[in-house]
C-alpha cells in the first residue's frame, strides 16, 4: 500500500490533519454527512489534484453511533480522491475494526487510534500505566494492518505534553516498525508553552528517527498556533488543525490561520521554521482565496460566529474606518487582502470616520460633498455611533441622511 501522508511529511511536505468534523464536533458542533463530505471536497480543492497528499479528513469517530458511522463513510465514498479519509477510534480491538470498516475501499483510507502516552492518562482510558498501554498500542497496530493493508493506521499519543519523552521514543518507533504510517503527539489539555513543545518535538524527534511524528495541539492557553509553529521548526510536518479552531474547549490552531501563515510569504515561512530559502513545504501552494469561503461555509453550518477580529477570515479583514489608514493603507495592514484573499477592501462608517472616509463613502453612494456637506456628514456620523451606542453607522441611514442633505443644499434650504 502507497502511504501517500508518510511520503508527504518525509519528503518535507506539509500535511494538514483536519479536525473541524471530528474533535470540532466536541466544541458542541454537528456537521452532518453531506456537509462534511462539501467541507472535505473544499478542503481538498485548496490543493487541487495534490488534495489527498496535502489533507487528511478526519471524518468522525465511528464508535459514537450508527449515525455517526454513516456520516464517515459517507465521507469515505464521496470524498475520495479529494483529501485522504481518516476515521478515528479508541485503542480497543473492536473500535479499531468498526473504524477499518467504515474507511474501508476508498483510497489513501486511513485510520487514527487514540493511544494514552502517560501515566495519569492511561489509568483514567485504560486502567494501566502508560507502558502497558503503549505497547497494546502496537499490538493494534498490528490487528489493524492484518484487517485491511489497504487501510494506513496512524497513532496518536494521548497527553504526550505529560508523558516521559523516552518512552514515546520508544513506543514512537515500534508502532513505526508495526506498521502506522504517522505517530501524532498530542497536548490534549492544551497545557504546553513553546518551549516545552519545541523540547518535546526535538527530544522524540530525535530518538525516533524512523517515526513520522504529527502534532495535535490545543488551544486552551492561546498557544495551540506557537507551538504548532515549535513542532514545525522541529521537522515535524504532519500537523492537526480545525476550521475556525473548532475542538474540545478553546479549541485549536485554526487551518486558515496556519495555511495562511506558512504559504502567503514563502521567504518568512522558512525563516519562521528555521529552513533554507529554497526548502518547499508544497507540492502544490494553497490557494489561499479559498481560505474565506470555507471559513463562511462551516461559520454558517456550526453557528460559530466570524468576528470582526478573527485573523485572515473575520469580518474585519480588508476594512478601514480611521483617516490615516485609508490614505496609506499598505502601511496599516501586515498583507494585501485582494491580492492573497480576494477580499475587497471595505470603508466602514464609524464614530472614528474622517472626512476624507466620509467623503469617500458618499462618492460610492452617488453624491459629491462640498467641504461644509462633509463637515456635516461626518458631525452627523459621530452623533449617530453615540446616540445608538454602536460603532458602526448602517451605510442606508447614512444614504437617506445624504439624499436629504444634498437635496437640501441644491433647493437652497438650510
Amino acid at each position: 500500500m502507497r502511504d501517500v501522508v508518510r511520503e508527504s511529511a518525509s519528503a518535507g511536505r506539509l500535511v494538514v490533519w483536519e479536525e473541524s468534523a471530528r474533535d470540532g464536533a466536541q466544541a458542541k458542533t454537528l456537521m452532518p454527512g453531506g456537509f462534511r463530505v462539501r467541507l472535505a471536497r473544499e478542503h481538498g480543492a485548496v490543493f487541487g489534484a495534490d488534495g489527498p497528499r496535502h489533507v487528511v479528513f478526519a471524518a468522525g469517530f465511528p464508535a459514537v453511533c450508527a449515525e455517526e458511522f454513516e456520516a464517515v463513510r459517507q465521507v469515505a465514498v464521496e470524498a475520495e480522491g479529494h483529501v485522504s479519509v481518516a476515521a478515528v477510534c479508541r485503542g480497543t480491538r473492536a473500535d479499531v475494526r468498526q473504524a477499518v470498516t467504515s474507511v474501508r475501499g476508498s483510497a489513501h483510507a486511513r485510520v487514527m487510534v487514540v493511544v494514552p502516552a502517560s501515566d495519569a492518562m492511561a489509568g483514567v482510558m485504560v486502567h494501566q500505566d502508560a507502558r502497558a498501554a503503549l505497547a497494546h498500542g502496537t499490538e493494534l497496530v498490528k490487528a489493524a494492518r492484518d484487517l485491511d493493508d489497504g487501510v494506513a493506521v496512524d497513532v496518536c499519543l494521548a497527553d504526550a505534553s505529560r508523558a516521559h519523552h523516552p518512552l514515546m521514543a520508544d513506543a514512537a518507533e515500534e508502532l513505526t516498525a508495526a506498521g502506522a504510517g504517522t505517530v501524532i503527539l498530542a497536548d490534549t489539555v492544551g497545557r504546553q508553552l513553546p518551549i516545552e513543545a519545541a523540547e518535546m518535538f526535538a527530544r522524540v524527534g530525535a530518538a525516533a528517527p524512523n517515526t513520522v511524528l504529527g502534532s495535535h495541539l490545543h488551544n486552551d492557553l492561546g498557544l495551540g498556533l506557537a507551538n504548532t509553529l515549535q513542532a514545525l521548526r522541529a521537522g515535524v510536518r504532519v500537523i492537526s488543525s480545525s476550521w475556525l479552531g473548532l475542538a474540545e474547549r478553546s479549541g485549536m490552531v485554526a487551518t486558515e490561520q496556519v495555511l495562511f501563515l506558512l504559504a502567503h510569504h514563502p521567504e518568512r515561512a522558512a525563516t519562521l521554521l528555521g529552513a533554507s530559502p529554497g526548502a518547499d513545504l508544497w507540492w502544490r501552494a494553497p490557494d489561499l482565496t479559498r481560505l474565506p469561503t470555507i471559513a463562511a461555509l462551516v461559520s454558517e453550518q456550526t453557528g460559530v460566529p466570524l468576528t470582526v477580529t478573527t485573523p485572515i477570515v473575520g469580518t474585519g479583514v480588508g476594512t478601514l474606518s480611521t483617516g490615516t489608514p485609508f490614505v496609506a493603507p499598505d502601511l496599516f495592514q501586515p498583507y494585501d487582502p485582494k491580492t492573497l484573499l480576494g477580499v475587497e477592501p471595505t470603508v466602514v462608517l464609524t464614530q472614528l470616520a474622517s472626512g476624507r472616509v466620509v467623503t469617500a463613502v458618499a462618492a460610492r453612494l452617488g453624491h459629491r460633498l462640498d467641504a461644509a456637506q462633509a463637515r456635516a456628514a461626518t458631525a452627523w456620523i459621530k452623533t449617530r455611533a453615540f446616540t445608538a451606542g454602536r460603532a458602526t453607522v448602517d451605510e442606508d441611514a447614512f444614504a437617506a441622511y445624504l439624499d436629504g442633505l444634498t437635496r437640501h443644499r441644491a433647493e437652497g434650504t438650510p
